[in-house]
């Protein structure tokens, strides 16, 4: 059983109001007086519950001063809460019930504001961030020389990539065009470390541009697609549902450190033409990534503020990732694919 702890701090004159609004969303609540005029309200959530409990309280009290609301993770509540058809609280007037399929998706995932404190400490940029950016290229970027699969995963697992890209992915669901901004500003620095990091081992260190963990980040194939679209989405559900940050790392960075770094190292390697392929390779996956992630939150019922706007940016990120597939096809079509082409001098000097 999945709930919250939800604890709610009023003044004795916005009582009434809230003993109106906490029967919808919960059954197990107490009262607790404070001093200066105060009320405590501790209630004990489902957490499918959470994210409307949390909305109303916001479009209840959000003017009056005083009010907070703290939210807290329960581990275990005796007696137990089931959760099923039989205990299922009403909906608010007028909202539609939902469907199994919405039920079934969004009975674990954690409400907006959870999402948001889990995000908002990495969309900063601070010291850190950029070590971490640029060690974990580093890493990528030897790990790919030497064709050692185990310490490229080892930089996903630092996973410096992770904020932002789920940062812009939330923000696009919710229309929220502040953390929009400032994820993509992250996100841009991030990928420009990554590949300056890139360009400084091309530069230092002696690669064999044919090593397969390298050659394969200069190839884009359907197959890449459909990885990037799967991590995306897996992503989310991980992240949505509070799992381990270096499991939800390890999903996203898959798709965004190895090319990023892949293409730095070739062209500071003097390889311009394989470093590009590695970009357009980079490109592809942040838009499925990113479209995928926008879907998936959908899926598990996370509220947009406005479903036009949100509409739009996945319409956007559709058309997108439509033109860079008609490129892509059009590059195999025309031989630019082909990773013969890209090294061909080098396959001679050899």
């Amino acid at each position: 059983m999945s709930a919250r702890l939800v604890q709610i701090y009023l003044p004795e004159d916005q009582i009434a109001q809230l003993e109106t609004i906490l029967p919808r969303h919960t059954r197990r609540f107490w009262r607790e007086t404070l001093p200066g005029a105060q009320e405590k309200y501790t209630c004990i959530v489902q957490q499918r519950y959470t994210e409307r409990l949390l909305i109303d309280l916001e479009d209840a009290f959000a003017a009056v001063p005083s009010f907070t609301t703290h939210v807290a993770k329960l581990e275990a509540v005796l007696p137990a809460m089931e959760e099923g058809p039989a205990t299922e609280l009403p909906l608010m007037s007028g909202l539609a019930p939902p469907t199994w399929l919405e039920r079934f998706f969004s009975r674990d995932r954690l409400s907006t504001d959870e999402l948001y404190d889990d995000i908002a400490e990495s969309l900063h940029i601070r010291p850190s961030f950029v070590l971490t950016v640029t060690l974990s290229a580093i890493i990528a970027g030897l790990g790919m020389r030497g064709g050692q699969v185990a310490v490229i995963i080892g930089a996903m697992i630092i996973a410096p990539l992770l904020g932002p890209t789920m940062g812009l992915a939330l923000a696009a669901t919710v229309g929220d065009w502040k953390l929009g901004r400032q994820a993509f500003a992250t996100l841009a620095l991030g990928c420009v470390l990554a590949i300056v990091a890139g360009i400084v081992i091309g530069m230092i260190v002696t690669i064999d541009p044919l090593t397969p963990e390298l050659r394969n980040r200069t190839l884009v194939q359907s197959a890449d697609i459909a990885l990037a679209l799967a991590c995306g989405a897996a992503g989310v559900l991980a992240f949505s549902r509070g799992a381990s940050l270096a499991l939800v790392g390890v999903m996203v960075a898959v798709a965004l450190v190895p090319p990023l770094t892949a293409a730095g190292v070739y062209t500071g390697a003097g390889l311009p033409a394989a470093g590009a392929n590695a970009m357009f390779l980079f490109t592809v996956n942040l838009v499925c990534v990113n479209l995928a992630g926008i879907a998936t939150f959908l899926f598990q019922g996370l509220p947009p503020k406005s479903w036009r706007m949100t509409t739009g940016i996945m319409l956007g990120w559709v058309l997108l990732l439509g033109l860079l597939i008609a490129m892509m096809v059009g590059r195999i079509l025309l031989g630019f694919g082909a990773w013969e082409g890209v090294f061909g001098n080098f396959s001679a000097s050899r």
